[in-house]
């Protein structure tokens, strides 16, 4: 069996994504990362494919162009972080070892901490603009006012993510990591509200449309 066919056959989509760090909803629903997707628009299963931008195909696809690599260097990589065997060009079996490194732990968590912190960036930018006063005299909902004490610092942490150098990109995954987690978290209770709010307001809107 080649590469292609092991890895298309072992993976899906969703393990791959899930793998290198892109949060899943429990529906398979996940916020795309191949355009500016303000909320989940791309369903991954065993292929994925975005309702809103249109990008599919299977996970080699889908890993060739989170990293930026071809379809071969990609299909070897979910082979090696899946420790999947396949047989090499002579008909022998490869059967490589999943391997765990630290610059590997290291890697995944700065990839989390980037992704966790755009999302809360984007959270943060909706919530100043929704929650501003109106009038003079209304109050600051917190909501905004946590808007106005975070922006700052998360774009800064995101910068030094996105541009600086190791160094710094390490300091930033040390010292704010278990932050990220927390924020995650909170993320996440929050969407989860949101979802059971618009699911109560649907069922009251279909019981008013019965009267």
């Amino acid at each position: 069996m080649s590469i292609f066919e092991a890895v298309k056959q072992t993976v899906t989509t969703r393990q791959a994504a899930e793998r290198y760090g892109i949060r899943v909803e429990r529906n398979g629903m996940c916020r795309c990362p191949f355009h500016d997707d303000s909320t989940p628009s791309m369903k991954l299963d065993r292929r994925y494919y975005c309702f809103g931008c249109g990008a599919t195909g299977d996970v080699i696809d889908f890993v060739s162009r989170l990293r930026g690599i071809g379809s071969k260097e990609a299909a070897i990589l979910l082979a090696q972080d899946f420790a999947i065997p396949y047989e090499d060009g002579t008909g022998k079996m490869s059967k490589p070892r999943q391997q765990n490194t630290d610059e590997q732990n290291y890697q995944h968590m700065e990839r989390y901490c980037f992704r966790v912190l755009l999302d809360y960036y984007r959270l943060l930018c909706r919530w100043k603009e929704d929650y501003a006063p109106q009038m003079p005299e209304d109050g600051y909902d917190p909501c905004f006012v946590e808007a106005l004490q975070k922006l700052s610092l998360v774009e800064y942490l995101l910068d030094e993510l996105l541009c600086g150098d190791i160094q710094a990109r390490a300091s930033v995954v040390i010292e704010y990591g278990e932050e990220v987690r927390k924020i995650e978290q909170r993320m996440a209770e929050l969407a989860a509200a949101d979802e059971a709010a618009a699911q109560n307001a649907g069922r009251q809107h279909g019981t008013a449309d019965e009267r």
